[in-house]
């Protein structure tokens, strides 16, 4: 099916949620060495959704998983647990990315291949339509391979992304698709009708650009945008260019962007592998804001920026040194669900 001309948007995330899908993490081999922590993360994450909305969670170990957040306080009575395989836990990029017209609700089920640099994708890649049968709500077929990560909304027909990720032939999603065939895909499938290309995303980024670690939107006119003040980092080129740009660019109704720099942390480095730490991987959920934090100076810097900007939110630091060893944090591993009618 296609959601062409049909009115279906994608919403801004801090728009109201029904829920948040996360994937259990389960690869120890996205963080060797660490994996022992991971988990305990992700149940100070449910930890904080649970109070706000409800926390759907992917996991053949269900009652491992629930042991573990019992033990944090959790009420499983707002979790729901869906037995299904997954390669990796990343879910925003390969799980469900959801649509609404009016209060409906349907899935774009859109190809994805691993970021096209792993091989270990294949079940991952089934867990759209698995979400789209067991909500009972349509599922359309865009057509082409694109992540959640490399894409970031306003909720009012605008869309940033960037060229690194979607245009380069470098981890190529979609080989010989031009910047205007995917901009017509995007319009049809996520109601986006204005585009803003950022060039480059950051060093250690395995993802190859993703806007998630870039720039994001935090209101519908307001965008924070990662800065590098070291000159001799190779962040800081990209992110000056890339301020650049947005401070030149419009929204959908021709109106400037507010551009809020949101400072990186210190360099991290594990096991001789810089590591994509970015303070713009935050996820906004309802109520609240749950942001990575380094052990950094710029640590309270960020989650300052951040209050200010969602005043309505309560913003919450969540330890990231331990999780971006996997090669990110917690944007990556939520996708929300917005809140609809039952069909």
């Amino acid at each position: 099916m296609s959601a062409a001309a049909t009115g279906w948007r994608m919403p801004a995330e801090w728009e109201p949620h029904r829920a948040t899908w996360i994937a259990w993490p389960h690869h120890y081999a996205d963080w060797p060495g660490k994996f022992a922590a991971i988990p305990w993360i992700y149940v100070e994450i449910v930890r904080h959704l649970h109070r706000h909305e409800r926390v759907r969670i992917i996991t053949e170990d269900r009652a491992g998983v629930a042991r573990r957040l019992a033990r944090a306080g959790v009420d499983l009575g707002q979790v729901d647990f869906f037995p299904w395989p997954t390669d990796r836990s990343w879910t925003r990029d390969y799980g469900p990315m959801f649509v609404v017209r009016g209060r409906r609700l349907a899935i774009n089920d859109f190809r994805f291949n691993g970021w096209a640099k792993y091989s270990n994708w294949h079940r991952d890649r089934r867990i759209a339509a698995r979400a789209a049968r067991v909500l009972g709500v349509p599922r359309f077929e865009p057509g082409i391979l694109l992540e959640g990560g490399s894409i970031d909304v306003n909720g009012r027909g605008t869309l940033l992304t960037t060229e690194e990720c979607l245009l380069s032939p470098v981890q190529a999603r979609n080989p010989g698709v031009r910047r205007e065939q995917l901009e017509a895909v995007l319009r049809r499938s996520l109601g986006a009708r204005h585009f803003l290309w950022l060039r480059r995303g950051i060093a250690g980024d395995d993802t190859h650009g993703h806007i998630d670690d870039i720039a994001r939107f935090v209101n519908p006119t307001t965008v924070v945008a990662c800065v590098e003040h070291a000159r001799g980092d190779p962040n800081y080129e990209p992110l000056r260019e890339n301020l650049e740009l947005l401070r030149a660019m419009k929204d959908q109704d021709g109106r400037r962007l507010k551009v809020v720099p949101l400072p990186m942390p210190g360099p991290l480095y594990f096991d001789g592998r810089r590591l994509p730490a970015s303070y713009a991987n935050f996820y906004i959920a309802n109520q609240v804001v749950l942001a990575p934090t380094f052990h950094d100076p710029n640590d309270r810097m960020a989650l300052n920026t951040l209050a200010e900007l969602l005043p309505d939110r309560q913003v919450i630091g969540i330890h990231g040194v331990d999780l971006v060893w996997g090669l990110g944090t917690l944007h990556c591993l939520t996708q929300q669900e917005p809140w609809y009618d039952s069909p």
